[in-house]
């Protein structure tokens, strides 16, 4: 065998040829684009907490880290060429042991790490992950189940460790807003509540909603004395002195044919028979809304459509109030000169209308509240024609710092009380953020509807994280007393008078109405209603999906299924069918089974898109389709005949 030898000058020169390995380099998470940060409170910040301070985890101090707010989501890309993940990570104690949360890290769609349930003061946890040829790195903070309220969490000191290359932070995904709602046909159609509530005595106003092609002519017959319709706008106007129960027989006709459904008009002590419908002013303007809004939105309205589709109310948040004058009658400030005419005007386009307030001295915003002047403000709303109340908690916290049960419930019970002294009906809404579990005990104090939950902006995170966790709460819900997981945020938002686009995606928008449909929530519009795009009116307008919301059985669908990032809500309605929403809460596109066994069915069912208004046969066993990421698909289940 012939010997090789080597001089340490060749050893030297083919280590200088081969190619030097590539130095392992650290970036810290608070140097990537926070701007794609999707969180459902605040804005995420760079080395302090969402609140701007310090990161501070057990009174310790981190310098460097990304302070941000349950529900978070933060997409990372690596390429598949990044090695380990590390963090100290925990509720920040600036929330003074309040707030609960979950971090997790995903990895490629897999679960890498997950906190469990963090609260306000526990220990933070260290996190250390490894992340071999993971490609896109999913950092998420949940609400743990129960409100985002004071979830303040801290990636601290949160480092990603790159084998070459550099992470960077992704956009999030763009989607084009493609409408399925089918066109209305120019044949009249009869929409909307097929049951409506008036108690003994109060004015009596309830527009049939119908499409088609006008001019158009309506009628009722059945109507009981005391009612009469106009038969161009379908209102039916009027007063109801006994209790009882009359079906009306609502009759619409063109020249493109006829069309009749029936009403129940039920008259008796309980009004809110099905979920309002209308516009609230809040997430479009908050307190920049004035009178000309309020106008505006009646306007469109009823120009756009909607009111066709049963979208009744007009709702005044915060920011109205005055003072009150040397009687204690509350005054409307110069945005709102005369409340009277306003009502007046919006009644007159066959529409309702409401008002706000708060059982403490001062509203959220600093303005006037009803504390000790319960039946002084409520005799007023009367008075000026107002039909709805959204009676805001805020400062009566300052009267009660910490309230029991029977604390809690008491305001509300006291403008119950004045709200029944009211010459009208006024639907009465609670708005104390879930607190006390007041999805169990609302309707005992008079409660139409009430806050499950804290306010909704429009992220995925903050959505999704609300809407999903109504889990459970549908045996106390029913005709005249909902849950209410809060306004809807499509279309163009702000809470202020500089509207933008939601920033739902068109799949995440549809899961919201979707959802919010299936859990018998009040739907109220939080949009600039002059801004009403095509995909917007689309999401306002499918009657199908609507009639989930206002089937007269009002039962609240429960989640049935769930896998994973899926999952599958059902809710029984009237005629015996069950409306099903399949939803995808995971990052991916993915196969989505409803399986009969689930909804106690068995045997041959016929599934219906409601979005798309189309059959799509009958299948035995189970049904399965396709799931857009952060997508809905919302069918009907009923047996083959």
């Amino acid at each position: 065998m012939r010997k090789i030898k080597y001089t340490l000058f060749s050893v030297t020169l083919l280590l200088f040829l081969l190619p030097t390995p590539a130095k392992a380099e650290t970036f810290g998470l608070e140097t990537l684009d926070l701007q794609y940060i999707e969180q459902g409170w605040g804005e995420a910040h760079a080395n302090q907490s969402v609140d701007g301070h310090p990161m501070m985890l057990d009174g310790k101090r981190f310098e460097h880290g990304l302070g941000t707010h349950a529900n978070s989501t933060f997409r990372v890309a690596l390429g598949g060429k990044a090695e380990r993940f590390t963090a100290t990570v925990g509720v920040d104690d600036e929330v003074d042991k309040k707030g609960s949360v979950v971090f997790k890290v995903t990895g490629d769609g897999k679960t890498l790490w997950e906190s469990g349930v963090l609260r306000g003061g526990d220990p933070a946890k260290d996190v250390s992950v490894a992340l071999n040829g993971v490609k896109v790195l999913l950092l998420t903070v949940g609400d743990a189940g129960d409100d985002a309220n004071y979830d303040h969490a801290d990636w601290a000191d949160a480092k990603i460790v790159m084998a070459e290359g550099k992470p960077e932070a992704v956009a999030p995904v763009r989607e084009p807003a493609v409408v399925l709602t089918p066109k209305a046909t120019p044949k009249p159609r009869v929409n909307g509540a097929r049951v409506v509530g008036v108690r003994p005595g109060s004015p009596f106003l309830f527009t049939v909603p119908v499409t088609g092609e006008r001019p158009m002519t309506l009628s009722a017959a059945g109507l009981p004395a005391g009612l009469q319709m106009d038969a161009q706008s379908g209102c039916i106007t009027g007063v109801l002195k006994e209790k009882g129960t009359y079906v009306v027989t609502v009759r619409a006709r063109n020249q493109q044919g006829n069309a009749e459904r029936a009403l129940k008009i039920i008259c008796g002590d309980t009004i809110a028979l099905t979920p309002p419908m209308g516009w609230n002013s809040w997430n479009c303007f908050a307190c920049d809304v004035n009178e000309a809004n309020v106008r505006a939105a009646a306007d469109a309205m009823v120009a756009s459509g909607l009111i066709n589709h049963g979208w009744t109310y007009i709702n005044i948040d915060d920011c109205w109030e005055a003072g009150r004058d040397a009687d204690g009658k509350v005054l409307s400030n110069q945005k709102f000169p005369d409340m009277k005419a306003l009502t007046d005007y919006v009644h007159s386009k066959g529409l309702k209308i409401g008002l706000y307030s708060s059982p403490g001295p001062k509203t959220c915003a600093g303005h006037e509240g009803s504390y000790k002047h319960e039946e002084l403000d409520a005799r007023r709303y009367g008075e000026w024609g107002f039909d709805y109340l959204k009676y805001d908690w805020c400062s009566y916290g300052e009267i009660v710092p910490n309230p029991d049960h029977d604390a809690l419930m008491k305001p509300y019970q006291i403008m119950r009380a004045a709200l029944d002294k009211a010459p009208r009906d006024i639907v009465f809404s609670l708005c104390q953020y879930g607190m006390g579990n007041v999805w169990e005990w609302g309707a005992q104090v008079g409660g139409n509807c009430w806050r499950t939950t804290g306010d909704i902006t429009d992220t995925w995170s903050s959505m999704a994280g609300i809407g999903f966790g109504q889990a459970g709460h549908e045996k106390f819900a029913g005709p005249g007393h909902w849950n209410d997981p809060d306004m809807l945020v499509v279309g163009y938002v702000g809470w202020s008078a500089k509207v933008r686009p939601t920033r739902l995606t068109p799949s995440e928008q549809y899961t919201h109405i979707s959802l919010w449909c299936l859990l018998c929530s009040p739907l109220l519009i939080g949009c600039d209603m002059t801004k009403l795009d095509e995909f917007t009116l689309n999401l306002l307008t499918n009657d199908e999906v609507l009639d989930v919301s206002q089937d007269p059985l009002g039962r609240q669908a429960g989640r049935v299924a769930s896998d994973g990032s899926l999952e599958i809500w059902a809710k029984d309605l009237e005629d015996g069918s069950k409306a099903v929403g399949l939803f995808n809460r995971g990052e991916d596109q993915t196969t989505a089974t409803l399986k009969w066994s689930a909804l106690g069915l068995s045997g041959k069912q016929s599934v219906r898109d409601l979005w798309r208004q189309k059959d799509l046969g009958g299948f035995a066993d189970q049904f399965q389709t396709e799931v857009s990421r952060h997508g809905v698909v919302l069918v009907k289940v009923a047996p083959v005949k």
